[in-house]
């Protein structure tokens, strides 16, 4: 007697292809093209759930250098600066702060170069 394809495998089929809902083409409708594309799509979701932690943490960067060169100095200056002075600060904020109140920005510059300034004297 052959195995056929009962209510167990349909089911199974089933999950894969509405996981699959919304692609185009046999990705949506053939159960084995479905499946591949969904595991792939799954991988690369995990991957780039920390890809996008690293690219923010770049954007952070780039901002707080694009600042602070503004005020004379170098982004990892003033990283250096702020440690001096313990301002636990991370970069995250800094860009915001950066970006959203420059005031708030230009004193934490100010106080970093004045930590860089005692620690050279």
């Amino acid at each position: 007697m052959r195995v056929k394809g009962g209510p167990k495998t349909r089911w199974r089929r089933k999950k894969w292809l509405k996981l699959a809902k919304g692609y185009w083409g046999a990705k949506s409708r053939l159960y084995k093209i479905a499946k591949q594309t969904v595991i792939k799509a799954l991988t690369y979701a995990y991957r780039d759930r920390k890809v996008r932690k690293r690219e923010f943490r770049r954007l952070w960067i780039l901002r707080i250098n694009a600042a602070v060169r503004s005020y004379g100095l170098k982004y990892s200056e003033f990283i250096h600066g702020l440690k001096l002075a313990n301002v636990g600060i991370n970069r995250k904020m800094l860009a915001e702060l950066a970006i959203n109140q420059p005031e708030v920005f230009k004193y934490l510059v100010d106080i970093a170069r004045e930590a860089l300034l005692k620690k050279v004297a």
